[in-house]
């Protein structure tokens, strides 16, 4: 039976949008696996748009629907159109665009509040008993929206590999579980039914980061 996935994404570049190598291995092992996909994006300005070059503000302004098109190839749909019902499970690569346009983890860090469309849809995903994969930093809204699931963002002690630990210890007073978990390696959390894995949290080479996004979507599906 053909697996339906919804792709959440957050823009286009790791400094304000979906981390595009991430949004790739995503797409490319859901494709692999004969899953029908179908990608969305809040109809939304970003919260800013960063020069990657630089890695600095600028004052343009970006829609994040628009910006996610790049990635879908045009083929992306506004997120206030997902309909659960349609689909078996969902996947939401990370980049910062998950810290600064899904939520504003970025400004606010454990006190934050995720955009609110994708919080109506993640809390319809998990009361329909149907699966949430997440990679790199969006795990944060599992966080904030599953009190008390178990997640990984890879490590939870700082180190030139893992500069990004300190979120494990801010999931912890979540009251989340965080479960340490190398680069090529997902955590499931069966009760939950959400898949996590580190991603881009690790510096790592990228085929590493592909093949844990990969361990990710085929456990994900699994439990579709």
């Amino acid at each position: 039976m053909v697996k339906r996935v919804a792709v959440i994404l957050s823009g286009c570049g790791v400094y304000d949008g979906t981390e595009i190598h991430e949004a790739s291995a995503v797409l490319v092992h859901l494709s692999r696996a004969d899953a029908k996909v179908q990608m969305f994006a809040p109809n939304a300005d970003q919260m800013h748009v960063v020069n990657h070059c630089e890695g600095k503000p600028t004052e343009e302004k970006r829609n994040v629907l628009q910006e996610s098109a790049r990635i879908a190839r045009g083929d992306v749909t506004d997120l206030a159109k997902l309909d659960v019902s349609a689909f078996d499970a969902a996947i939401i690569p990370g980049g910062f665009g998950v810290a600064k346009n899904l939520s504003d983890w970025a400004v606010k860090n454990k006190d934050c509040t995720v955009q609110p469309q994708l919080e109506k849809v993640i809390r319809a995903f998990h009361k329909a008993g149907k699966p949430l994969g997440m990679c790199c930093i969006s795990p944060i809204l599992a966080a904030k929206i599953l009190p008390g699931c178990e997640v990984t963002v890879g490590q939870d002690k700082e180190c030139e590999k893992w500069p990004y630990a300190g979120t494990a210890g801010a999931l912890k007073e979540m009251g989340c579980k965080h479960v340490n978990t190398d680069v090529d390696k997902a955590h499931v959390d069966v009760k939950n039914k959400l898949v996590t894995t580190c991603a881009f949290m690790c510096n790592a080479p990228i085929h590493k980061v592909f093949d844990g996004v990969g361990v990710m979507v085929k456990e994900t599906l699994k439990l579709a």
